[in-house]
């Protein structure tokens, strides 16, 4: 499986070319064009994230309960694109852990296991919701975001403001905290709650926030 990413940063896209026997994982709704010898299927997954548990349980992190499934015989390309204006990023999951904030996760190989990912009620605090996803095995991934796309390396101790976290790396310990040095200080100024990310690894962020996005836009619309 190729993934070729396409008009970044702020409309990208991804198209990927299949092999014959290849079958490929999309959230509901992401494609937008493909070879017309694709089958495309709706499931609710197999592996660890099979069971309908697990597809509720994708649903509780901001996915939808089911996922389309693209298989193919012969060589083939299918085109998938995000909801949301912004960045792809293609990670390769060999044996590790992704932990993907709700709404990131955008398609992943057959061979990459979805499941419910509780982050405790930290998660809650941080403005992400209780359920994030887990996903695990090997294999591509593609995640979106809102806005560019990058990696922060961790080594030691790295702090994130919550609403920028795409994905982070399992073998990160995380806390929620001020982003000053006092509670008041840090929401009179607008920086909030921020991640304190501790341990080996890497974070991915978006460089914009879809969370104050809703919050400046929905102030604005009128209520009937």
């Amino acid at each position: 499986m190729e993934i070729e990413l396409l008009h970044q940063p702020d409309s990208a896209i991804a198209k990927v070319h299949l092999a014959p026997g290849e079958e490929l994982i999309a959230q509901a709704g992401a494609m937008v064009a493909m070879s017309s010898h694709i089958t495309p299927s709706t499931s609710l997954h197999r592996g660890k994230g099979g069971s309908l548990m697990g597809a509720v349980g994708r649903m509780l992190a901001g996915q939808s309960l089911f996922l389309s499934v693209f298989r193919t015989a012969t060589p083939a390309e299918i085109f998938l694109a995000p909801k949301l204006m912004g960045d792809l990023l293609v990670c390769e999951l060999a044996d590790s852990n992704l932990v993907v904030q709700s709404g990131s996760y955008l398609a992943s190989a057959s061979t990459v296991n979805l499941d419910l990912g509780f982050q405790g009620l930290k998660s809650v605090f941080s403005g992400e919701g209780l359920f994030w996803l887990d996903l695990s095995g090997m294999g591509p991934v593609l995640l979106t975001s809102f806005g560019g796309i990058y990696t922060i390396p961790v080594h030691g101790e790295y702090i994130v403001d919550t609403g920028h976290i795409v994905a982070f790396d399992k073998s990160l310990n995380f806390s929620i905290d001020k982003a000053g040095d006092s509670w008041l200080g840090s929401f009179l100024g607008g920086e909030g709650l921020v991640c304190r990310f501790q341990g080996q690894g890497n974070v991915y962020c978006q460089t914009h926030n879809n969370y104050a996005l809703r919050r400046q836009v929905g102030s604005k619309l009128s209520t009937r």
